[in-house]
């Protein structure tokens, strides 16, 4: 989508390759670009110190290589309040909350746009593999939310709780690019990102896994695991750190694989099954709470697809009740385990038009 030249964009710039290039794209077309180093968290974990000093180093040499003004700016406080802390109260209530998903509604899409709008920014813009434009969305054209052209990439999901006024002044300059393509822009630019690793484990640690984390801020105690008849096979070390359809993890020996189908964090217990038809592993209805749209809410009986994970396939379904508090959906096909907390995203074709939180 064309955009005027000369516009102001703040990009948010995390050290990583991607918002690298995208910084670069920018550069090239012709707007007047800065780049922002969003600092949410510094606190080292036993055995995982905090990379964001070599991330901020990082954005910073590449600011410098493109000649762009570079700035940092400091938002633990209200990242720990709104995501970190969302995420805790999640994992104790016994769902399992999605803090990617919330770092883009708070923080990314709210936070440093509002900031970066009162600094005069015209845009911001981010690494993300997802494309903004005009689109046809339930039989109208509106400026919407559209997959990536890699759907491998595609990060839609975690971005469909973004608002409509933030999206009208987002720019996602690599939408239609690969990954290879994406590192390929890096090392003809001479960028020091162009190989670096992707960071895996939670979004604003690094390396460290969730359950690693969790231990530092929530005290757990063993627990039974229960099986489907009842019986007491085994135990666990923390009902929190379990979710449903989880195979992996369960330290039950001998015999066919254990799921998860539930667990109890009143009584601390674990449910599971080896049974991989068993009926609570799977589901042909999915209620949604907390729903968001990014432009018009679904209408009821209109048929759609929906991811119930990041790159988990698209499902036909279609709308059976809507209203401002929740979403019931009725699948096409039956899908395996379900995980409350989790987000399940609504598509019309290539079009994201919002979803909700898995009852």
């Amino acid at each position: 989508m064309p955009k005027k030249q000369q516009s102001i964009v703040y990009v948010g710039m995390s050290g990583g390759v991607d918002s690298s290039v995208t910084a670069a794209l920018l550069v090239e077309q012709g707007y007047d670009v800065v780049g922002v180093y969003m600092k949410n968290w510094s606190k080292d974990l036993p055995g995982f110190p905090c990379p964001w000093k070599e991330d901020y180093q990082d954005a910073k040499r590449v600011a410098v290589k493109l000649g762009i003004p570079f700035e940092m700016w400091d938002f633990e406080t209200e990242y720990f309040e709104k995501v970190v802390q969302y995420m805790l109260d999640g994992f104790k209530s016994g769902i399992t909350p999605n803090p990617d998903i919330m770092c883009n509604q708070e923080i990314k899409f709210k936070l440093f746009y509002e900031t970066a709008r009162e600094k005069g920014a015209d845009y911001i813009a981010t690494g993300h593999y997802a494309r903004v434009g005009n689109s046809t969305v339930q039989g109208r054209s509106l400026y919407a939310l559209s997959k990536a052209g890699d759907e491998n990439k595609d990060q839609t999901y975690f971005l469909y709780r973004v608002t409509a006024d933030a999206l009208e002044h987002t720019l996602f300059p690599l939408g239609d690019l690969t990954k290879p393509e994406v590192r390929a822009e890096a090392k003809k630019r001479g960028l020091v990102t162009a190989n670096k690793k992707e960071s895996m484990g939670i979004c604003f640690v690094g390396k460290v896994g969730i359950k690693e984390f969790l231990s530092q801020y929530i005290e757990t105690v063993p627990g039974k695991v229960i099986d489907n008849e009842g019986k007491e096979i085994g135990s666990h070390d923390g009902a929190i750190f379990y979710t449903i359809g989880q195979r992996h993890g369960l330290d039950i020996g001998g015999g066919l694989p254990y799921y998860v189908t539930g667990k109890s964090m009143d009584k601390n217990e674990v449910y599971v099954t080896n049974d991989i038809s068993d009926e609570n592993l799977w589901s042909t209805t999915i209620k949604l709470t907390q729903p968001h749209w990014i432009n018009n809410a679904p209408v009821q009986g209109r048929s759609l697809y929906i991811r119930t994970r990041h790159r988990a396939k698209l499902m036909k379904c279609s709308i059976v009740a809507i209203s401002e508090d929740g979403v019931e959906i009725e699948l096409d096909e039956q899908i395996r385990a379900l995980t409350p907390g989790q987000s399940a995203v609504l598509y019309d074709d290539d079009v994201c038009i919002g979803g909700g939180i898995i009852v």
